[in-house]
């Protein structure tokens, strides 16, 4: 595969981990691994990957503490792996930014697929010649959302924000007037093979407010729509 992406697999079971990593690479991914918390961390900050696959479970500290750990420096996309099936489990995965899951024990052909259907969400900006210079910014209200460079500033102020956010923002303010259900973002943000919980959606959209709202937005830039779901609002 040309232009390669970057897989970094987390698991502590070996054989499982050896499992993974064979799929991913014969799909033609680079594929680096890690056993443990502390050295997922590690791997992530200097290999730089485009998707973790993260298992809860590991020595060292939890897959949810290495999640909220990548968090601060990566936006890499995130697909945490569990044994658990307690409901709790994933929403406090999605709290610390995490796209995806997969409950155990799993098929890793779906490994696979659930991973290329995130990935295929990734947007580079174009280097080509044609497009080099050209500028796409759509504006909302203080909201400035820059497509190419994937930036979003309210006033002066750049709003960090991870590739799930940014894409649920793009697609709102691309159409301001109208009302998205949360299948709806679901088949736009996370593509038509998205096979987790709907409700991931308010989750990410919570993070999306709270960042707008600590960058000094006014409340209320995202409003909810009492059994439907979420469009702009300038309040």
């Amino acid at each position: 595969m040309n232009n390669a992406l970057r897989v970094l697999v987390v698991e502590d079971e070996i054989e499982l981990a050896a499992v993974i990593i064979s799929y991913f690479e014969r799909e033609g991914y680079i594929v680096d691994s890690a056993v443990d918390g502390p050295s997922a961390v590690e791997k992530a900050s200097a290999g730089k990957p485009d998707l973790v696959i993260l298992d809860v479970m590991l020595p060292g500290f939890d897959g949810i503490e290495v999640c909220r750990q990548i968090r601060s420096f990566s936006d890499a996309y995130i697909l945490m792996l569990t044994a658990r099936e307690e409901e709790i489990d994933k929403i406090v995965g999605f709290a610390v930014g995490a796209d995806d899951y997969v409950v155990k024990p799993f098929s890793p052909r779906e490994l696979i697929a659930r991973s290329k259907a995130i990935l295929r969400r990734h947007r580079s900006p174009s280097l080509d010649a044609s497009t080099e210079d050209r500028t796409d910014v759509i504006g909302f209200g203080e909201i400035l959302l820059n497509s190419n460079s994937r930036t979003v500033f309210l006033g002066d102020r750049l709003v960090e924000l991870t590739k799930t956010e940014f894409d649920l923002l793009k697609i709102m303010m691309e159409h301001p007037k109208n009302v998205f259900s949360r299948r709806t973002l679901l088949e736009s943000v996370w593509g038509g093979e998205w096979f987790g919980e709907i409700h991931v959606v308010d989750v990410h959209v919570g993070h999306l407010r709270k960042k707008l709202s600590d960058a000094g937005g006014t409340d209320g830039l995202i409003r909810t729509i009492r059994g439907i779901g979420y469009g702009m609002d300038l309040g």
